[in-house]
């Protein structure tokens, strides 16, 4: 979508884009089925996959490794890109473009920090019902498609 604005040096119409913002979410797999979820400290409240904002020149890959480390305090690596989702309603507050990683943790141990007030280890079998933006769809994808590591 784009909205016009007014040059306030030279007073015409400026055409300005919104585009969604960009972000990643990972699935830390901690063998034997299990993954690791964060309880949101902030709205929307709910459980959800570590994750966040894509910092203005950031890659995705450094985005999703400091995002795990900053929500769980471990130090992570990426195995795969599950995909991507950009329903515009998956995010309340904006239109946001989620790429999904897979990994696993190689340093640290599991400790809620930054955005996330508690952690939570599920399988399949136990996943919470309250689950923030569209990350039920996203496991529901990662456990039809995938295989985690053991």
């Amino acid at each position: 979508m784009k909205t016009e604005i007014i040059c306030p040096h030279c007073g015409k119409v400026v055409e300005r884009y919104k585009n969604p913002f960009p972000t990643v979410d990972i699935i830390i797999e901690l063998g034997d089925g299990k993954i690791m979820l964060i309880k949101r400290r902030n709205p929307p409240y709910g459980w959800a996959l570590p994750g966040g904002f894509v910092d203005y020149g950031e890659s995705l890959e450094a985005a999703a490794k400091r995002e795990a480390e900053e929500e769980t305090s471990l130090k992570v690596e990426l195995l795969y890109q599950l995909g991507a989702y950009s329903d515009p309603s998956r995010d309340p507050r904006f239109h946001t473009i989620s790429v999904v990683f897979v990994a696993r943790p190689i340093e640290g141990e599991p400790r809620a920090a930054d955005d996330a007030k508690e952690i939570g280890i599920f399988a399949r079998e136990n996943l919470p019902k309250e689950l923030a933006f569209d990350h039920g769809k996203i496991l529901k994808d990662y456990f039809s498609r995938c295989s985690p590591t053991d």
